[in-house]
């Protein structure tokens, strides 16, 4: 009888990291369901959560990240890294992985160089064009590194790449309905070219802002908008909206049915994550990219002129979004020739099948 597969995948710390994470243990379980999967994390963080509700095992590390400045805090930075070095290889000792896959994040570090100093093979995914730094210190030892963008031989070594793009929800398009039935579920107008602004489950600020302090542009446009603010400054956004009393925009703080929101769309705005603009690139619609300045190395900004410099998607600096954002938006949708233009060229960049693909390898090293 052949012996089940032990895989410990780990990272985390914002959904960018995993989500993918999840959609490559549910690979996995596709090709061989016999295997056991288990996550491990950093405490306190998002995948505490979002990880058992998927229906997986995970252990949290007491790990945090380095500050770049001089602070007190590096000295409890040693002290966790310390704890988190010894309690990952408890874990691997306990749970006997056959490989070990890295994600990003804080919780990877710990748990790879443990695997790796046991001659355990391990994989890394880099969601991001900007490699971050605990991927670039693992990439020495791993055997694989599966990325989602071209040109990353300048952060990892080029033997080891593969290009798979990031595990999104790469279903999507199956499940894109039509527009008149997306138009419907929105109670929006049959006869009007629709923008769509997406921040985020929590939203973006700057996005936001842009849109209240141009309501009126939009209100007297031809064009109608739906604006997903997230949840923070959705009583803000629809009090704007309301005193603005234009018909031509619908405010919500969440999008659940995101396949009829890019049915429906015909521009899109939105911020620069590695997951967003991979499912950006699979719904193949225009896009303006306000990447968030407020990442690590500028990365967003990184991921948008990956697109830009194929003219793929336009970008606006977040600092002059509130002037340049909103009319950049009506300038596209009413230019037949750039929307065609930059919707052929971000569906070429799309890479499909990119969890099972991972997970073969995954699987392949194990």
């Amino acid at each position: 009888m052949t012996k089940s597969k032990n895989i410990i995948i780990s990272g985390g710390g914002t959904g960018g990291h995993v989500f993918p994470a999840i959609s490559i243990a549910n690979a996995i379980k596709e090709i061989e369901p016999e295997t056991n999967i288990l996550f491990v994390g950093a405490l306190g963080k998002i995948e505490m959560e979002k990880v058992p509700a998927a229906g997986y095992e995970i252990i949290g590390l007491p790990v945090a990240g380095l500050q770049r400045k001089l602070t007190i805090k590096n000295i409890s930075f040693i002290f966790k890294l310390i704890k988190s070095l010894r309690k990952s290889k408890q874990i691997i000792k306990d749970f006997k992985p056959d490989v070990v896959v890295g994600v990003g994040g804080y919780a990877s570090g710990p748990v790879l160089r443990k695997a790796n100093q046991r001659g355990i093979p391990s994989l890394i995914q880099e969601q991001n064009s900007y490699a971050g730094i605990t991927n670039k210190l693992l990439a020495k030892k791993a055997q694989k590194i599966c990325v989602a963008y071209e040109g990353m031989e300048k952060y990892f070594p080029k033997e080891k790449i593969m290009l798979t793009g990031n595990p999104v929800r790469q279903d999507l398009l199956d499940k894109i309905g039509s527009k008149n039935e997306a138009i419907k579920h929105f109670s929006l107008a049959e006869n009007k070219k629709t923008i769509l602004v997406i921040g985020g489950s929590l939203g973006a600020r700057t996005v936001n802002q842009s849109v209240m302090e141009d309501i009126e542009k939009i209100g007297n446009s031809d064009f109608q908008l739906l604006w997903q603010t997230g949840k923070y400054y959705y009583e803000e956004a629809k009090k704007v909206a309301d005193q603005s009393g234009f018909k031509n925009i619908k405010v919500l703080d969440f999008i659940k049915r995101m396949d009829f929101a890019y049915s429906v769309a015909d521009v899109i705005i939105s911020r620069a994550g590695a997951g967003t603009i991979s499912e950006l690139c699979l719904v193949g619609k225009p896009v303006i990219l306000v990447p968030s300045p407020n990442v690590a190395e500028d990365h967003q900004t990184k991921n948008a002129m990956a697109l830009v410099n194929r003219n793929a998607a336009i970008m606006i600096r977040d600092v002059e979004a509130k002037e340049n954002l909103i009319r950049t938006a009506l300038d596209l949708i009413s230019n037949e020739e750039q929307i065609k233009s930059l919707s052929e060229n971000i569906k070429g960049m799309a890479l499909r099948d990119s969890a099972k693909i991972i997970a073969e390898e995954v699987l392949k090293l194990s």
